[in-house]
């Protein structure tokens, strides 16, 4: 695959409605294998496109840019937490996954969006600063690494794959997690800071219903969707037919 080029079809997002999955709390299989099952009706259709937010119970996931050496803690202590640890082949380092921790999966068809993997990594990321600064938290990037830092912490992890170019993972923001386990994991390096959250950056509590509206909107603005569909359900999670909530139009 041609990592810089891809071959824009002939309309970007246009009339396309972006489907928004609202799920609240999903195991990380679950979650992984209702993206695949979206990667496949995307790039079936590619008029259609998909967004997951939901949270995960604690896992460890590493990405290809990870190592063992970014977990700091031993057998003992991992078995203690009742830990396990999954590797992926999604880009970024090593990740915990723990409630109050946003997990964000754009289903996107970059090729009818015009965008290149480099391009879609940008927008990603400034989606998740676009997000911060609406809760007055001035964040960064670094072009050594993926991910938005605040200061020397990171706040959010950003890893994306990229299947028949259509994407899937995308960005984890700490919202209101509790930071203490994080101190065993490093995102990027063993000499990294361990990672902070928007409640302690904003130094005041924050809903995490909210940040999920907010980010709904930023999502759709930021690859030119008019039109979102909100649901709280899939078949592939329980078997029930998906519930639609509500279709917006802009």
């Amino acid at each position: 695959m041609n990592l810089d080029s891809p071959a824009p079809t002939a309309t970007a997002a246009g009339n396309a409605v972006l489907q928004v999955y609202l799920l609240g709390t999903v195991d990380f299989e679950t979650a992984l294998a209702l993206q695949r099952r979206l990667v496949y009706e995307v790039a079936g259709d590619r008029a259609r496109a998909a967004l997951i937010l939901c949270e995960h119970p604690p896992l460890i996931t590493v990405g290809r840019q990870g190592s063992r050496a970014h977990i700091l803690c031993g057998p003992e202590e991992m078995r203690a937490r009742q830990w396990s640890v999954r590797w992926i082949n999604r880009g970024g380092g090593c990740l915990l996954h723990a409630p109050g921790q946003l997990a964000i999966y754009p289903i996107l068809p970059l090729d009818r969006l015009g965008l290149s993997i480099p391009a879609y990594l940008d927008r990603l990321h400034d989606v998740v600063r676009t997000l911060l600064a609406d809760f007055n938290v001035d964040s960064q990037t670094r072009t050594t690494r993926p991910g938005v830092w605040v200061g020397p912490r990171p706040v959010a992890g950003v890893g994306v794959a990229v299947r028949d170019w259509v994407s899937y993972f995308g960005a984890w923001i700490n919202v209101n997690a509790d930071l203490e386990p994080f101190r065993w994991l490093r995102w990027g390096g063993t000499a990294d800071e361990a990672m902070t959250s928007l409640v302690r950056e904003r130094r005041g509590p924050v809903h995490m219903a909210l940040v999920r509206e907010r980010l709904v909107e930023h999502v759709r603005d930021a690859f030119g969707f008019t039109r979102l569909a909100l649901f709280s359900d899939h078949p592939a999670l329980r078997g029930s037919v998906a519930r639609c909530q509500e279709t917006l139009s802009q």
